[in-house]
């Protein structure tokens, strides 16, 4: 029963029937068709047998195996964890056992919050032969993910039937903040290519008051960092070698990201919410403060104070902060910043820097939270990042041809100046801000944060 359940017929084997079907019916007016016919039909019949055998029949070293891998292999290799908003590698490694050549067909069934089912591979492999399929999958939603059997049909060069195979079957998969994202920013970082993704070179203004060292002078070196006395103290038979004072960025300066996750925070961009893009770039700017030495932390909030990580530097933290943020659902309340200035102002005593990711539509909106937000900047370091209306943005770059068109570029080009009035409201208090697209969140994140740093305000 297992290998009927097992056994498909082919497209071959329908026309091949359909061609029979129409020779039977001409017989009866040509009549000396018919044996002919009938001859062929038993051939096409034993043919369709040695097919079966061809088939089920047991490779020399298939053993005991009664797993269904006797005569073919297929294995799928995902990752432990997948990243969110990125494309994921995955690979399905094929092996013909088979004495013969096949055709395969490899149908994956992937998790259904991808709503994809044309994951279909076709493939062609000699006796003895292995294959690798690769493809990727782009997660928007965090989460548990459960991957299906990988389904493998068989043909064999006569082509008339197929025999199914399902290997890695079950298999759950969870979708964390972008990890990957975050390697490529710690990898450019190490190599001094952060350009690439869009970061800027910040000149250094000055010094942090932090002394390191006195050492040799080296080009490139600043000279106005010379140390004279040092200088003059310290001589070779060559000459008087320079010798400057080096100095370090200030450490351990706590970083906090204060994630909102009310309603305003759920607009769709390219398949991930507003929320997951301040989730990633949380996850890839906690994780470059703490390559500076600083200390990272995460505070989450809506209409109520989520869950708070305290600023820390220690080994470990970046777990923390990725197990935090994978946690993290949406309450799709209104956001409520009184809640959170109490909770900032009790558990956050040492001035840091909040990196507070939110939206605000209006002025009006923004002025209801203005009191808080201020009260927030008194004490700490604050920085609002919200974003542009990107399919506003869409609008009011194509020309109106109609008088609806017109109001509706109206009523857009209001919303876009009421953004930057955002703006000039924050910077009239004292608070900084970024005003950004969300595929250039992260971006325009890190670079604030390392201009910040560079001119000692945190």
């Amino acid at each position: 029963m297992t290998r009927i359940r097992a056994l498909f017929v082919a497209n071959r084997l329908w026309f091949a029937l359909i061609a029979f079907v129409l020779l039977f019916v001409a017989a009866y007016g040509f009549p000396w068709l018919f044996p002919l016919v009938q001859v062929g039909f038993v051939v096409f019949a034993g043919l369709v047998g040695i097919d079966a055998w061809l088939l089920f029949r047991p490779t020399a070293d298939s053993g005991n195996r009664t797993d269904g891998t006797e005569s073919f292999f297929a294995r799928r290799d995902v990752p432990a964890r997948l990243s969110n908003g990125d494309e994921n590698p995955l690979t399905i490694y094929l092996e013909n056992r088979y004495f013969f050549q096949v055709d395969v067909e490899v149908i994956d069934e992937i998790p259904f919050q991808f709503q994809r089912r044309d994951v279909l591979f076709q493939a062609r492999l000699g006796p003895r032969q292995t294959q690798t399929i690769r493809y990727g999958l782009r997660p928007t939603r965090r989460g548990e993910y459960s991957f299906g059997a990988v389904n493998v049909f068989v043909l064999s060069p006569l082509g008339l039937l197929k025999r199914r195979y399902q290997f890695e079957s079950g298999r759950m998969v969870a979708v964390y903040p972008s990890f990957l994202q975050m390697r490529q920013y710690e990898l450019l970082a190490a190599t001094n290519r952060l350009s690439e993704v869009g970061m800027k070179r910040i000149r250094r203004l000055g010094h942090s008051m932090e002394f390191e060292q006195v050492r040799p002078y080296t080009t490139g070196d600043d000279v106005r960092t010379v140390n004279w006395k040092a200088t003059a103290r310290r001589s070779d038979p060559q000459g008087a070698s320079l010798q400057i004072n080096a100095y370090q960025d200030e450490r351990s300066q706590p970083v906090y990201c204060l994630i909102d996750k009310g309603r305003v925070m759920q607009s769709p961009f390219a398949g991930l919410t507003l929320l997951d893009y301040a989730i990633n770039a949380s996850l890839v700017l906690s994780n470059i403060a703490l390559q500076k030495q600083d200390r990272a932390g995460i505070l989450t909030f809506s209409d109520q104070v989520g869950q708070l990580l305290p600023a820390d530097r220690r080994s470990g933290q970046v777990l923390k902060i990725l197990e935090l943020l994978y946690r993290q659902k949406t309450r799709f309340m209104e956001t409520d910043y009184e809640r959170l200035y109490t909770s900032v102002r009790t558990h956050i005593r040492q001035r840091s820097l909040l990196l507070l990711f939110t939206n605000f539509e209006t002025v009006s909106a923004l002025h209801r939270q203005l009191p808080y937000l201020r009260r927030l900047a008194k004490d700490h370091l604050l920085l609002v990042i919200f974003f542009e209306n990107t399919e506003l943005r869409g609008l009011l770059d194509q020309p109106a041809t109609d008088t609806e068109q017109i109001y509706l570029k109206t009523i857009g080009e209001k919303f876009a100046f009421e953004k930057k009035q955002i703006v000039k409201e924050l910077t009239q208090y004292g608070i900084q801000s970024i005003l950004t697209t969300p595929q250039n969140l992260t971006a325009n994140t890190v670079n604030k944060y390392l201009e910040l740093k560079a001119r000692g305000m945190i």
